[in-house]
């Protein structure tokens, strides 16, 4: 038992490398975000930026962008290269359909998209978390308190979208760069 827990511990730093673009933690801004514009992504192959749907990049590329993009305050370059993705209305594009809009402005179209990536996943935890910081945003204290309280109850204690949305309740403002 001592030996697996020794071999366990000596993997830890690969496994953080490896989940490196972790949903539940903001991205690192790469040259998508400082060099391509409007819906173009970094292509590491190329070392260039190319058009979202050249058809280049797979769908775990294009998210890592739309991420960033979001991120980066291009919410509409990031609605852009989610238009590229062909995985169609998966729980994760639904969400980050619903943070890019909030993130543009669109509060009330950002809650339609973050239901309905709920309604397909009701365990999304980063969903939950930018539900409830949309409701902060508005002024929705206790919806906000409620998704907090099911991130917890959902496994959510002490991670990423639990700890963001318990400073955004207790701040009244959200995260971002």
């Amino acid at each position: 038992m001592r030996l697996m827990a020794a071999i366990l511990v000596s993997l830890l730093p690969t496994v953080a490398f490896a989940v490196g673009n972790n949903v539940n933690e903001p991205p690192a801004p790469t040259p998508t975000s400082t060099e391509c514009t409007g819906a173009q992504v970094w292509d590491e192959t190329t070392k260039t930026c190319v058009d979202a749907k050249s058809g280049r990049l797979d769908d775990d590329a294009l998210f890592r962008a739309v991420r960033e993009l979001a991120w980066a305050g291009r919410p509409e370059d990031a609605l852009g290269v989610l238009a590229a993705m062909q995985e169609g209305e998966s729980d994760r594009v639904l969400t980050y359909l619903g943070f890019a809009h909030r993130r543009a402005g669109r509060l009330e179209e950002g809650l339609v998209w973050y239901d309905r990536a709920l309604r397909r996943n009701p365990d999304n935890l980063l969903a939950r978390s930018y539900l409830g910081q949309t409701y902060v945003q508005l002024y929705e204290m206790d919806l906000a308190r409620a998704q907090l309280t099911e991130i917890r109850a959902r496994g959510g204690a002490g991670g990423w979208p639990e700890t963001a949305l318990r400073l955004a309740i207790e701040t009244g403002e959200t995260p971002g760069y």
